[in-house]
């Protein structure tokens, strides 16, 4: 196994470790998403780049929230969240979430949809859901929460995340 940027990796059985499945993970390139809400300790966000939805009858997503991340507490205080899908040209406001950052709502334009959930006004796409089911697996929460609100831009390309990084604009 080599374990170097840009070499292989192979892993098998008891040596498929953290490194490996995340190494693993960053060959899919992903859509930038940022995840916020807004609970007792105000807005919150982060870099979400697991959310996916789950079905479209009826309407669901899903979020694999750290339990180390702040965010969580707010997420499930609030019973809300939403998924923005950043554009290209984002990607100093996504490290911003991805990082201890703050002050991170003072960028751009936010607003709301149908939930208190702050919803970035320039994202390609976003879900605005309320929480109808939390499973612990492992070091994360998965929130699956049902849609409240959608709005599509309908147009912009999107900020990419590729082995550890966004790609260049």
């Amino acid at each position: 196994m080599k374990d170097m940027q840009g070499s292989a990796v192979t892993a098998t059985g008891e040596d498929v470790g953290i490194g490996e499945f995340w190494r693993t993970l960053g060959e899919r390139p992903i859509g930038a998403t940022l995840v916020t809400t807004k609970g007792k300790a105000g807005s919150q966000g982060f870099l979400g780049l697991s959310a996916a939805h789950v079905t479209a009858n009826p309407p669901t997503m899903l979020v694999s929230i750290d339990k180390k991340t702040s965010a969580l507490e707010g997420v499930l205080e609030s019973g809300h969240f939403a998924v923005n899908f950043l554009p290209v040209g984002c990607a100093d406001l996504a490290g911003m979430f991805g990082g201890k950052g703050e002050k991170v709502f003072e960028e751009g334009d936010w607003g709301t949809l149908a939930t208190d959930a702050p919803v970035y006004l320039d994202a390609l796409g976003v879900f605005d859901c309320a929480v109808e089911k939390v499973i612990e697996h492992g070091d994360i929460s998965i929130v699956i929460g049902a849609v409240k609100g959608v709005r599509a831009a309908g147009q912009g390309e999107p900020l990419t995340f590729f082995r550890g990084k966004f790609l260049s604009e």
